[in-house]
């Protein structure tokens, strides 16, 4: 059996026999977890195993453990500081702040390897253009030149504890103040204008990115479709301008922006002819019963290629308890230091 394209959620602390045999429909290849799965770290390991054991090969097994505001574990795991605070200390000490942005892609990942949890959708690389409160803190910096190199220290870490990295959300959120979990942003800007948003993601994938998430916004300027059901953004601007070899995730698919598109059927469509590897179904089961019903097979070789490319690698420390290495101490306490304050000094 293979890995299919649906990414899905799961109710509560432990699988249900129903959702153990919707997990082994052929057409299902992930499952996205949240903070209503969580309660203790023994109880999320026992969650990870049963769904690694519904089949082979395996489901990937994602959650969105960005840092700040948005990170779904919190007991047990340390806590990671929000983006932005990184991109100020960058303005004080660049390599000090790299170092910090690798520390915490590299614990990130490890704590979450450590649990069962194959995939963080990190980093954001949004550029903080002051208009976005659902970005906000989430985005490093204004500057897409400290924007990449931050991400690409974080992408590293990440990479250094075994998991790969998922960059979003192309081709840029920052510039749109709606929130794409309640309406459809619309961004006007030409192309010419967005070249600052792109760079980021050309850097990323330059160093090897293996994973993309959409917008679900709408360029019109550029492209009527809204990015994550538009073949212009997926496959002629990231796979052919950009070089991606990697996969592209839709965005949630459940969310309110897409609600002009049509039933959860038609977006998981739209979004794979697009070019996407993995649509996204969250919080919303009977969508997902209804899409699993009507849609068909969902066969793309070259898909599922790309998805096997993100397990993780085999880990250094595997079979020592991570909290007790050097490593996991060092990057801890480098983490503590990042959420003090900067020292006040009056100059003259």
């Amino acid at each position: 059996m293979t890995l299919g394209p649906l990414m899905i959620d799961v109710e509560g602390l432990q699988l249900t026999a129903t959702e153990k045999d919707k997990l082994r429909d052929p057409r299902i290849g992930g499952v996205i977890l949240f903070s209503r799965n969580f309660t203790s770290i023994e109880q999320l390991k026992e969650l990870t195993r049963s769904i690694h054991a519904v089949r082979s090969p395996c489901l990937l097994i994602a959650v969105d453990q960005e840092g700040g505001r948005v990170q779904r574990f919190r007991d047990g795991f340390t806590p990671l500081p929000p983006a932005h605070l990184l991109g100020h200390q960058y303005d004080l000490d660049e390599k000090l702040a790299r170092r910090r942005a690798s520390a915490c892609g590299w614990i990130m990942a490890a704590e979450l390897l450590d649990i069962g949890v194959d995939i963080s959708f990190a980093p954001v690389v949004d550029l903080d253009l002051g208009l976005s409160d659902i970005i906000g803190d989430r985005a490093f910096h204004r500057d897409p030149k400290v924007v990449a190199t931050l991400a690409i220290a974080f992408m590293q870490g990440m990479r250094d504890a075994g998991m790969m990295a998922v960059a979003k959300h192309f081709p840029g959120h920052g510039a749109v103040v709606a929130d794409s979990h309640v309406e459809l942003p619309e961004d006007h800007r030409h192309y010419n204008e967005m070249t600052d948003d792109l760079v980021p993601y050309s850097r990323l994938i330059t160093n090897g990115l293996h994973g993309i998430m959409m917008a679900h916004v709408r360029y019109p300027a550029i492209d009527r479709r809204i990015a994550s059901l538009s073949a212009y953004w997926q496959e002629a601007e990231l796979r052919r301008k950009l070089g991606f070899v990697g996969v592209i995730f839709s965005d949630d698919l459940s969310m309110s922006a897409m609600e002009l598109v049509g039933d959860m059927t038609d977006r998981v469509r739209e979004t794979l002819a697009a070019g996407a590897d993995m649509a996204l179904i969250c919080n919303d089961p009977d969508a997902v019963d209804q899409t699993l019903a009507n849609i068909g097979p969902l066969d793309n070789p070259a898909s599922q290629a790309r998805l096997v490319s993100l397990r993780p690698h085999p880990l250094s420390w595997q079979g020592e308890d991570l909290r007790q290495t050097n490593k996991w101490l060092r990057a801890v306490a480098l983490i503590a230091e990042a959420h003090e304050p900067p020292p006040f000094a009056l100059d003259g």
